[in-house]
């Protein structure tokens, strides 16, 4: 039997880490709850108020013109996304110095901040100076993504999926390269055409990178903030009022404290879930590959 002492002086090298993470998101935690379940006028002046905020937040309509909006956004993303960048994946080349090249220009959308990302489509899309905005009016089709609502939810799948889909196309090239030559020899004994290739061989070995990538794109667009508030600023009126937004209007624009503490628990409760739910489903493919140890087909 194995009677190895064990080190504990590892612990003394993740305490700063344990500290930093319980200030920077412990505490605010604590504090959000403590606003959620509380009225509070002033220091010394709260009242215990239960779930009544609560309750306020989920009768509240305009929560679930938000939610529905949010899952619609998400859903069209990752339908967009996902085949696309796999798509740019099957066309990028394997080798020579044109991989890095495409590596390159691909990566730039990432580099950029997504405050920033919003200020170049403003600029990109006006119907005065913006190139697309100009070119689509030229052709006689009235653009103008700050007073129509269609228009402003094209420029900001326009947006998301430019800004985005790189990542999707990084993570399938990924996996397309962690596949080795054998299979695509044993493909070609077997005369198997580009289609069977992709299904059987391709696909399946990139289960799990689109997996992350879905579970990375649907998290991050299910929090979306920056880009469609310095787009549209949630409008015009509210279609593009995202969760992220509403949430802010709520607590900075008409100062409910205590409702939007709700709202923030259930919002973090509702990317809580589907974390684990898309966690679930990366185990399982994870699971399924190392049982199958191949090819499927």
């Amino acid at each position: 039997m194995d009677t190895k002492p064990v080190n504990q002086r590892a612990w003394l090298m993740v305490a700063p880490v344990l500290v930093i993470v319980a200030f920077s998101a412990l505490i605010p935690l604590m504090t959000v709850v403590n606003y959620s379940v509380q009225d509070i006028f002033g220091p010394g002046e709260a009242y215990w108020v239960g779930v009544e905020w609560f309750q306020e937040v989920l009768r509240d309509r305009r929560l679930h013109d938000a939610l529905f909006r949010q899952f619609l956004f998400s859903g069209l993303v990752l339908l967009i996304e996902i085949p696309l960048g796999v798509a740019i994946a099957l066309a990028m080349p394997r080798s020579g110095w044109k991989v890095s090249l495409v590596l390159i220009v691909l990566a730039l959308p990432l580099l950029i901040p997504w405050n920033v990302i919003g200020t170049i489509w403003i600029i990109f899309t006006r119907p005065d100076i913006g190139l697309f905005g100009v070119a689509i009016n030229a052709a006689g089709l009235t653009f103008d993504h700050t007073a129509r609502p269609l228009d402003a939810w094209v420029t900001l799948m326009l947006m998301e999926v430019w800004h985005w889909t790189p990542l999707v196309a990084l993570l399938a090239y990924a996996g397309l390269k962690a596949i080795p030559p054998a299979y695509y020899q044993a493909a070609r004994i077997d005369g198997a055409g580009p289609w069977s290739v992709f299904w059987y061989i391709q696909l399946p070995k990139m289960r799990g990178v689109l997996t992350i990538a879905v579970l990375l794109r649907f998290m991050d667009s299910f929090l979306i903030y920056a880009e469609p508030f310095v787009l549209t600023g949630g409008g015009p009126g509210n279609t593009t009022t995202f969760l992220s937004i509403y949430l802010v209007k709520m607590a900075l624009g008409q100062f409910d404290l205590g409702p939007a503490a709700a709202f923030s628990i259930i919002y973090f409760l509702i990317v809580l879930l589907f974390s684990w739910v898309f966690y679930q489903a990366l185990q399982n493919v994870g699971r399924a590959d190392r049982a199958g140890g191949g090819p499927q087909g």
